[in-house]
């Protein structure tokens, strides 16, 4: 073998060793295939399939913020006393909220099976006149976590006494005159019958203990709340009844809802309760102006009314009003102005103006909400992410 061809052989050997070797540094292995979330627009936007099952999940909530300024009895300010020279003045009432919403769907052979929780912390100062009134973490709150399948609903909800016929106008403090409790474990059935009527069934267990006023059964006879209701285009007419076991009154309210335009939405509720068996007895004296007030007839006297509207003035602003009273002549009149600056975030500003008819006497005005004044007025201004 003379010298050439020696070169040319040791030369196409290190082509072919290093040819394998590129060849070996750019061999990868093949990429696993990626599970990405699938989208779920059987119950409205926002869902998405929990990966290897058939539940569409959906997350949501708000964050809050609250200003709030006047009189206490307006349920809008705060009193507290100075630390310097112990004098009793106004101070802002704020308070700030997180909201963590979930709703979960799947269809089954039974019906629609769905789940709906929220919990919510807040951290603000009370409203009330304390000696110190500072903000501070205030004790989170399950307010609802309920199974529902098909009509069938059990767990923690608001009564169906507020839930099924509205809760008033679109207004932030709409229980100046209250139309009946809210938090309550319950048993439940709705039925639609898909030509506007529907129909509701609830076994309640109401909530509170103890004090001037018992809310939860003391017994195993639960509350019972039923209600119907006709809805159309033009709007919709429903009406609730309640029993209270625990005090063994009666309750009811019926309301009208009218779609005048498509900027303009009014209603109108009246409401109408006994009150032969709830007035208190503390074991030394009956308060006779407690009127009566149980978990569902929460207003004074027999008889109570709210009555407002919405008017849109555009896709962003709209103007909410309500009035409302009852038989102790205590009155209560709210208004805004919310503006959705941009989708998803709302400023409202609001008025509020309350006349206490028994002031004077033990009311649950006068002694839970510590109102220092037969009328008191006030404002809150709100902002409110949504997401």
């Amino acid at each position: 073998m003379n010298i050439k061809s020696l070169l040319l052989g040791s030369a196409a050997a290190l082509i072919a060793v290093s040819g394998a070797r590129a060849a070996d540094a750019v061999t990868v292995a093949e990429p696993e295939p990626a599970e990405y979330v699938k989208i779920c627009d059987v119950y409205g936007a926002g869902y998405f399939y929990i990966p290897g099952t058939e539940t569409c999940l959906r997350i949501g909530g708000y964050i809050r913020y609250d200003i709030g300024l006047g009189d206490i009895g307006s349920f809008d300010g705060a009193k507290t006393d100075d630390v310097l020279n112990g004098k009793n003045q106004g101070v802002w009432h704020k308070n700030a909220r997180f909201t963590l919403k979930t709703w979960t769907g799947q269809e089954t052979e039974l019906g629609t099976l769905k789940t709906y929780t929220e919990t919510r912390w807040n951290f603000g100062n009370d409203n009330a006149n304390e000696d110190v009134n500072g903000a501070h973490n205030k004790t989170p709150s399950l307010n609802f976590a309920w199974i529902q399948l098909g009509g069938l609903r059990v767990g923690k909800d608001e009564s169906a006494f507020n839930t099924f016929i509205g809760y008033a106008g679109n207004v932030i403090q709409d229980t100046i005159v209250p139309y009946g409790d809210f938090d309550t474990n319950v048993v439940q059935y709705y039925f639609d019958a898909g030509n506007g009527f529907s129909a509701v069934v609830s076994l309640e267990e109401g909530a509170g203990s103890g004090g001037f006023y018992v809310g939860s059964i003391d017994s195993y006879v639960p509350h019972v709340v039923a209600g119907v209701k006709y809805t159309q285009g033009w709007g919709a007419i429903t009406g609730v009844a309640a029993y209270d076991a625990t005090y063994e009154e009666w309750a009811g309210k019926v309301r009208a809802d009218f779609n005048v335009t498509s900027a303009l939405s009014l209603f109108v509720m009246g409401g109408y309760g006994t009150h032969k068996n709830s007035l208190v007895d503390n074991g030394t004296f009956v308060v006779t102006d407690f009127t009566g007030r149980d978990f569902y007839k929460q207003w004074g006297g027999h008889w109570a009314f709210w009555a407002g509207g919405t008017y849109k003035f555009n896709e962003k602003t709209a103007f909410n009003l309500q009035v409302s009273g009852d038989q102790d002549k205590n009155y209560g009149v709210a208004a805004n102005v919310a503006y959705t600056a941009v989708p998803g975030f709302t400023i409202t500003a609001e008025v509020d103006y309350d006349h206490f008819g028994h002031f004077n006497d033990f009311t649950p005005y006068g002694n839970w909400t510590g109102a220092d004044k037969k009328n008191s007025v006030g404002g809150l201004l709100r902002f409110q992410r949504d997401f």
